[in-house]
């Protein structure tokens, strides 16, 4: 399976999926314009990971800022997460915040809370 990196952009973070080393990086800011066209792509290779390895996977978010319609897209990649966790498969997810950002840190501790899932929410100095 090949690997998934793109370039952040003002308005889309960096992404490296590795599928050698299972970790799996989001970074920077997420405000698309259509963030369906952004993500799908995202999600689609994660299925794809689960489906063909069965090492541990490592995501970490790293977001500046995140919109509305983005949150809505991390939701479902975070479903696939939580879909393949209860099969079984194992993902440690590290959420990172800057210190004093609350609104990233609360949309992290949402995510973990609704979706039930173990992320570990960060700060950073």
């Amino acid at each position: 399976m090949k690997a998934l990196f793109i370039d952040g952009t003002s308005i889309t973070p960096k992404v490296q999926f590795s599928a050698d080393t299972g970790l799996l990086l989001l970074e920077g800011r997420s405000i698309p314009e259509n963030p369906e066209d952004f993500y799908l792509n995202l999600i689609a290779w994660l299925k794809e990971y689960y489906l063909s390895q069965d090492d541990v996977i490592e995501i970490h978010f790293k977001f500046e800022y995140v919109n509305s319609g983005s949150t809505k897209f991390l939701l479902e990649l975070l479903r696939v997460v939580r879909e393949f966790q209860d099969q079984g498969r194992v993902t440690l997810i590290k959420w990172y915040f800057e210190e004093e950002d609350e609104a990233i840190q609360e949309l992290g501790e949402h995510f973990s809370e609704s979706l039930k899932l173990p992320i570990k929410i960060i700060p950073v100095v």
